[in-house]
């Protein structure tokens, strides 16, 4: 038997008023409690319009579903990197493995040449892969969406593999390990 289907419209996100915004809570209280919660430590990469790789270190990473694969990021709007990220068809999602505090500094900091003395090759499709990550993600684009000072960036993952070693963690504005400290 075949049910009539009903299209529901999307809920609509209310957009805070300047009144509103300004009883938000303070900021640095905001970020100390969202600094509580845990997250992994990933380097996400994407090919610039010349070619060239462009990375930067991302702790927003999260799964969406399994049934299609996808996956997001966020990014800054103020971030440098957003208008390569924003316009990439494809990006690359490299999970941090404990020993590798080293290079998640790297690609946080503002550097020129944040690939320079790292070892990476690039895919079919351009992507800089680095191949000592935990696991990696490569994805093509299906959506990007503004919210709040971040672009949020849906990708569909096409190709993944896992390593081996423990994770790298992002809490309380350092970055640890399972076991603690790096």
């Amino acid at each position: 038997m075949l049910r009539d289907s009903v299209v529901r419209p999307r809920p609509v996100i209310p957009v805070p008023s300047p009144q509103q915004r300004a009883v938000a809570p303070d900021v640095r209280e905001l970020r100390r409690a969202l600094g509580t919660f845990a997250t992994g430590v990933t380097i996400v990469t994407a090919r610039a319009v010349t070619g060239a790789p462009v990375g930067l270190t991302v702790n927003s990473f999260a799964s969406v579903s399994l049934d299609p694969p996808l996956v997001l990021w966020s990014l800054r709007h103020a971030s440098a990197l957003l208008p390569y990220f924003a316009t990439a068809a494809a990006f690359a999602v490299h999970v941090l493995r404990a020993d590798q505090a080293a290079l998640a500094r790297r690609f946080a900091a503002p550097i020129p040449d944040r690939f320079d003395g790292v070892r990476w090759h690039p895919d079919e499709r351009g992507l800089a892969v680095l191949p000592e990550s935990l696991a990696r993600f490569e994805c093509t684009v299906v959506a990007g969406h503004d919210a709040g000072d971040h672009r949020i960036l849906l990708g569909s993952v096409d190709r993944h593999d896992v390593g081996q070693g423990e994770p790298l963690v992002f809490a309380g504005g350092m970055f640890r390990t399972l076991a603690g400290e790096p």
